[in-house]
């Protein structure tokens, strides 16, 4: 995972949205097609992940033991062991988001470069510290957290000496309304946390508050990713299908090359533009040696490769060092008792 502070890291989260090697392919083939920068899995085995009495109760699904349903969709150490060989041989960048110290000793086999820390343990202090010892970068999602719950573990993970951290603004509603994206979390990130990337975990409908959060500053972006927003699973409603995902990569990559340096300075042609659009002090009339310039006689036109507007004042009442014909451009050398070095 390399992070680049003028590009953003776009991922593609496909974790729970397959059971099956060909249904992970078909997502894989699909995210590479759209031009983003990695995929994302879900490591976890259900006894190790909670207990047999939680039960759901979000919008998308209601009323389900939690354990039944992460029973469903865990994957196997083979499945995974497979799906990495895949995407590295299709050159996507792939990681997990474990969910217990097991989950480690997998992902560990397998050289994963990096760490997403869910939600659900980003004040699992004990395990964000496991998981940070390993000196890999994280990116810490903070839903449900307040600042102070964000700062507690970003402090956790550096107590390890591991400082490569991204701090994912996350909303854990799904899908997330308009009214609780809350963006502006983003530049209170940046202000915060000033030595740190930030980035952004949607959970919106479509893929708007991915581009938004890119333009405020996000330099990492993960969205669930689906073939088919119908498909079985809370998740596949509020994942970007192929022609949504490959939008926003475009929309964003366009805003990279749109963004520039923030430096003014002439761009690309208008280097040849500053000579043809500007204007210059032209003369309106014949003028005879000698003769005084004055507003009746001097213009200011196109093209600006005379004497500049700036010095108009400063040219009339000299006189003129030669006759001189309607419509030229003024230069130096026609201006008595006066040059450029003058100015």
């Amino acid at each position: 995972m390399e992070l680049e502070k003028e590009r953003c890291y776009i991922v593609a989260e496909i974790g729970g949205n397959f059971t099956d090697y060909e249904t992970a392919v078909r997502l894989i083939d699909q995210a590479r097609r759209c031009g983003v920068d990695a995929v994302k899995l879900q490591t976890y085995r259900a006894e190790t992940l909670v207990n047999g009495k939680a039960v759901f109760d979000m919008e998308t699904i209601k009323g389900v033991r939690q354990i039944d349903y992460f029973k469903k969709y865990e994957i196997s150490a083979e499945l995974h062991r497979r799906i990495y060989a895949y995407a590295r041989a299709a050159e996507l960048e792939i990681f997990s988001t474990p969910t217990h110290y097991t989950d480690l000793e997998l992902l560990e086999e397998l050289g994963t470069d990096v760490y997403k820390i869910g939600a659900d343990d980003a004040v699992n202090l004990p395990f964000l510290k496991r998981v940070a010892s390993l000196g890999k970068p994280v990116m810490l999602s903070t839903g449900m957290c307040t600042l102070d719950e964000v700062k507690m573990g970003l402090n956790a993970i550096l107590e390890t000496g591991n400082s490569k951290v991204v701090i994912m603004h996350t909303v854990s509603l799904y899908p997330t309304g308009d009214e609780f994206v809350n963006l502006n979390v983003l530049k209170t990130f940046q202000k915060e946390f000033p030595g740190f990337l930030i980035g952004y975990s949607d959970h919106t409908l479509g893929v708007d508050a991915c581009l938004y959060a890119a333009v405020m500053g996000a330099k990492v972006l993960e969205k669930h990713f689906t073939y088919d927003k119908r498909a079985e699973g809370p998740d596949h409603i509020l994942s970007a299908t192929e022609e949504e995902m490959t939008g926003l990569v475009k929309a964003v990559r366009q805003f990279e090359r749109m963004r520039g340096t923030g430096v003014k300075f002439p761009q690309g042609d208008e280097v040849k533009n500053r000579k043809n659009n500007r204007k210059s002090v032209i003369t309106t009339c014949n003028i005879a040696k000698g003769e005084t310039f004055t507003e009746a006689n001097l213009d200011i036109k196109r093209p600006g490769t005379g004497i500049a507007p700036k010095y108009y004042e400063q040219i009339l009442g000299k006189r003129a060092a030669a006759d001189l014909g309607a419509d030229t451009l003024l230069g130096w050398t026609d201006i008595m008792g006066m040059t450029g070095e003058d100015i």
